[in-house]
């Protein structure tokens, strides 16, 4: 199939089609002619990428996985790279929810005092 007709059904768009096979996330497809030809493959590897990204993952890390494909099974790496994801987001959350906290604590403080009077008439801060 043509790149038309890979972009129309991964939902990937022309430019990123050519744009993903520049950095090697794609493998180069054969030619007929001028003409690129794609396999099922590829859609189903554009799907795979959107969704990976859509779910957090930069495409540096999704070169790796398809780069490191000899050693392990892509199935292996993806799994490997979906835990250390979850593991990433994990201690994120947990620092925003300390963040949060902390806010939550400051504005009480405020309330609970006469600062928010004092802070009301401070200059603003250009």
């Amino acid at each position: 199939m043509y790149i038309g007709k890979v972009a129309a059904l991964s939902g990937a768009t022309v430019k990123c089609i050519r744009h993903y096979e520049d950095i090697g996330l794609l493998p180069t497809p054969r030619r007929e002619g001028k003409y690129r030809v794609y396999t099922q493959e590829t859609v189903e590897r554009l799907v795979f990428i959107k969704c990976a990204q859509q779910l957090g993952f930069r495409l540096k890390e999704m070169q790796d996985i398809f780069q490191r494909g000899d050693e392990l099974s892509h199935r292996d790496l993806v799994r490997q790279a979906i835990a250390a994801k979850k593991q990433e987001l994990s201690r994120r959350i947990e620092e925003l929810q300390r963040h949060f906290s902390g806010l939550e604590e400051f504005e009480q403080s405020l309330l609970d005092s006469t600062a928010l009077c004092d802070l009301e008439r401070l200059p603003a801060v250009n």
